[in-house]
């Protein structure tokens, strides 16, 4: 191991006999992805090694037990969730064992130089998407962390069809557990958790809403890493949050407002040129999305029930799933 307990990847080493290392395919704070050749199923698959600290091997047995929920209500894949082949513990790295799947949607995203996706492959990976949200959501689970990164294509994208898992549990929250104040991946963070007012399945609907935008313009619809700037683009593209979740926001979340008007306090004396230029760049929803045909009408509807700043007046996974935008594919 390395000092920060990720386990080294030698190619052509063995993880226990029955797994043969073929290839790092990533890393990230939790431990490294292989692909390795499985000599007993006979087949390649991908093996997510934890790095052997006390800290991620317990968040890897949380994210088991979440993987392990789901194959159990969901035996045949119908709602295209990562399945969990196995796991077993080599050498203090607990290891997981996925089906080897294809690039990212992000990758993909990135091999076709961020052009936006046609109509119709927006409408078939948003169904897909909203239908993995909802079988979550019925299991009483939060994903807290979805974004294209995290959609995985089955075999090679084509414009027809292209089939997806959604992965990456290792912070999915069971409904009743305790909930961190901070989840998700910033570009797709809703209001709430930024306003530190409490998150529940609702974030989930507003991620999914800025990937879908993501998908029809090619670029992330909240490009920042501030939480004043970040408001400052809801603002520009969705208008000022209702005051009532400016009144409940925590004292961090207060700061960000006059304490009378309730109105944004943006842009500050500290405020870059480079952040206000970015922020009055930012379109309102409906330019970014005109609807002048029938297929924008209705995604620019479902992006409004969607990007709703109040987590309760916004549209379920399943009732996402009853929209036109979805139901005429």
């Amino acid at each position: 191991d390395d000092k920060d307990g990720h386990y080294i990847v030698r190619p052509n080493e063995s993880l226990t006999q029955q797994y043969k290392i073929m290839r790092l395919l990533g890393q990230g704070t939790f431990g490294k992805v292989v692909e390795c050749y499985d000599r007993v199923r006979r087949k390649y698959c991908a093996i997510k090694i934890i790095r052997a600290i006390p800290k991620y091997r317990d968040a890897s047995k949380i994210e088991i037990r979440v993987l392990n929920t789901l194959k159990h209500h969901d035996p045949l894949n119908l709602n295209k969730c990562i399945h969990l082949v196995e796991w077993f513990d080599f050498r203090n790295h607990i290891c997981m064992v996925f089906e080897l799947l294809g690039q990212s949607v992000f990758d993909y995203l990135k091999s076709i130089q961020f052009k936006p996706f046609p109509p119709t492959q927006i409408q078939r990976l948003a169904k897909q998407l909203i239908t993995s949200v909802a079988f979550l959501h019925d299991l009483k689970l939060v994903h807290t962390d979805l974004k294209p990164e995290n959609i995985l294509l089955v075999g090679e994208p084509t414009t027809t069809c292209t089939d997806i898992r959604l992965i990456d549990f290792g912070s999915a929250t069971f409904e009743k557990d305790y909930h961190s104040a901070v989840v998700s991946t910033r570009h797709y963070r809703a209001p709430e958790i930024i306003l530190g007012i409490g998150w529940s399945y609702p974030c989930d609907l507003w991620s999914i809403g800025c990937i879908l935008v993501e998908f029809f313009t090619g670029d992330a619809l909240f490009q920042t890493h501030d939480n004043l700037e970040h408001l400052a683009m809801m603002n520009s593209v969705l208008g000022p949050l209702p005051p009532h979740m400016v009144m409940s926001a925590n004292k961090e979340g207060q700061k960000f407002f006059f304490k009378e008007s309730k109105k944004l306090r943006y842009p500050t004396t500290k405020t870059t040129k480079q952040s206000k230029k970015f922020v009055s760049a930012l379109k309102p929803l409906q330019e970014m999305v005109p609807p002048n045909n029938q297929h924008n009408k209705f995604l620019l509807d479902l992006l409004k029930k969607l990007l709703v700043y109040e987590p309760s007046q916004r549209i379920s996974a399943r009732e996402a799933l009853r929209h036109p935008f979805l139901s005429c594919c």
